[in-house]
């Protein structure tokens, strides 16, 4: 049986030159192994082109592994909340938060209906104060793409939870899972589910190394789609952006911002028809532009595809199936916001509840944070409030 050392995104098989990337949002592993794919969903092997092992090396050099109580997946209202109390409680809490500008919360208007907040406050300036108020009390905030996860029972003792991303390796004691439920539901692209970790990705900050001095393409216009793409220019040689409408730079700095490099190529008013591609994995992608007759193919290795927001399904692929989920796709917990696996928790829309509020969240985070005081401490009830001093 293979046993994989896992690093980064990077996972070194021993004794052979292979290695497994995930891909946000698709319960997906990829095993690249000579020239060959074997991806989990399908149980399937298919011949691709290995990337560059300079790349990989380079994603290697410098990985961090952080020890903490409590691991956090998720910077929204639940995952916030849980870190206020758990830091007030002087566990040593880690939040690794993918985007804070790209949640449920965040994107909301004005907040009508959440006591005390004055009804004239947007979502991210109420999220703000929430991230900010944790910080405070000692909560160690990190922008992070997390793209699995490994478990096992705990006993509150040892560090028994492993949270991978790019950058570094976090070791925990507990874990909560916060990640929302703003999951993209459309169906896949033509293409894309066929070349997903042979040039499909989800993860600039992930895969972006491996596209040194190459063409690629950003499907999408959202804050993620254009953070994504600026990560990119760091490493291709010209980023295709390819956006249904025309995003105008004199009403949004991010615009601005990712326009400014001159290996990026806009391509407005267009859609995405399909990834295309061979046994080598994705050389092109076909796009459909208004105004121009017929359907066109932009040569590419890679693609990196961020549809509008705006789903509804719970964020778990990451997960894949280390904890029970409900049909409805939601993870299951009980009273105190425990999963089926002892001393990992979830709480806010990723269980999938009809109630999908600001309040619910946070309640689900004050409830997960006492029963996590309660796990690591070996008490037999919670501790209704701690005093900070």
């Amino acid at each position: 049986m293979l046993k994989f050392q896992l690093i980064s995104s990077l996972a070194l098989i021993v004794g052979t030159s292979s290695f497994v990337t995930r891909s946000a949002r698709h319960n997906a592993i990829t095993l690249q192994y000579k020239k060959r794919t074997f991806d989990s969903r399908s149980s399937k092997w298919a011949h691709t082109t290995p990337r560059r092992c300079s790349s990989l090396l380079k994603m290697m050099d410098g990985m961090e592994v952080i020890e903490c109580d409590v691991a956090i997946v998720g910077g929204g209202p639940a995952g916030c909340t849980c870190a206020l109390y758990t830091s007030r409680a002087d566990l040593k809490t880690v939040i690794l938060d993918k985007n804070p500008s790209v949640g449920a919360l965040a994107i909301t208007s004005h907040i009508a209906n959440y006591p005390g907040v004055d009804r004239s406050m947007t979502g991210q300036e109420l999220l703000d104060q929430m991230r900010d108020q944790a910080i405070q009390y000692g909560t160690d905030y990190r922008r992070a793409q997390v793209f699995m996860i490994d478990v096992e029972d705990g006993d509150g003792v040892k560090y028994s939870k492993t949270v991978y991303t790019p950058d570094a390796t976090i070791k925990a004691r507990s874990l909560v899972l916060a990640t929302g439920a703003m999951g993209r539901v459309s169906p896949p692209f033509p293409g894309e589910e066929t070349y997903l970790g042979q040039g499909v990705s989800y993860c600039a900050t992930c895969d972006g190394a491996f596209y040194r001095d190459s063409e690629v393409a950003v499907f999408g216009m959202n804050l993620e789609a254009m953070e994504e793409a600026t990560f990119l220019t760091k490493f291709a040689k010209t980023v295709h952006w390819v956006t249904p409408n025309d995003p105008r730079p004199g009403e949004d700095e991010h615009v601005q911002e990712l326009l400014k490099h001159e290996n990026v190529k806009q391509w407005t008013k267009s859609r995405l028809i399909s990834v295309e591609g061979d046994v080598s994995g994705v050389n092109g992608i076909k796009v459909r532009q208004r105004g121009v007759d017929g359907d066109f193919t932009i040569p590419v290795e890679g693609v990196f595809i961020y549809s509008a927001g705006g789903g509804s399904k719970p964020i778990t692929d990451f997960i894949q199936s280390k904890v029970d989920f409900k049909e409805d796709g939601g993870v299951t917990v009980n009273e105190d916001m425990e999963t089926s696996v002892k001393g990992v928790f979830a709480i806010g829309d990723i269980r999938n509840t009809s109630f999908k509020q600001v309040v619910v969240a946070a309640a689900d985070g004050c409830i997960a944070a006492m029963s996590i005081d309660k796990y690591l401490k070996g008490r037999k009830s919670v501790k209704v409030d701690w005093i900070h001093k």
